[in-house]
């Protein structure tokens, strides 16, 4: 009786990862794009919630608001529209801020700049004023 070999000239089989792989790298590549932009945007709402925390942000938001001038100028309801930008630094009892934060409202929009630091616990404010966009004007919150 003669035994014929069945493997012999028979190719091995490419496992299922050898054939597969290359559906796989655009995904992984694409997959850790996205990881990474989420992760910024995660990021930088972070950064945004505790700046609006911070007293600086509150303290300007809170003048703003309440000036007439501001109010004639932009309109109620006056809101963050847009990015804040610049940064706070905040180490336990001190501190110092320097911000700017677009604002709208219904009649117009502007800029409030915040420039202070903390001192002791106590924020005390180096410059706080509104720029209004449309009449390009500067309006001091600190008077």
């Amino acid at each position: 009786m003669s035994q014929h070999q069945t493997h012999s000239h028979h190719e091995p089989r490419k496992n299922w990862w050898q054939r597969n792989w290359k559906w796989f790298v655009p995904t992984g590549c694409l997959s850790l794009i996205a990881m990474v932009v989420l992760f910024v945007v995660f990021i930088f709402y972070s950064i945004t919630s505790v700046m609006k925390q911070s007293t600086p942000y509150v303290d300007a938001l809170e003048k703003a608001t309440n000036n007439e001038y501001v109010i004639e100028s932009l309109g109620e309801p006056i809101e963050q529209d847009g990015m804040l930008q610049g940064n706070i630094s905040i180490q336990n009892n001190t501190g110092e801020a320097n911000i700017s934060i677009p604002l709208e409202g219904s009649k117009g929009s502007g800029t409030l700049y915040v420039v202070g630091r903390k001192y002791n616990g106590k924020w005390t404010y180096d410059k706080m004023t509104i720029y209004i966009d449309a009449s390009h004007e500067t309006i001091d919150l600190l008077e």
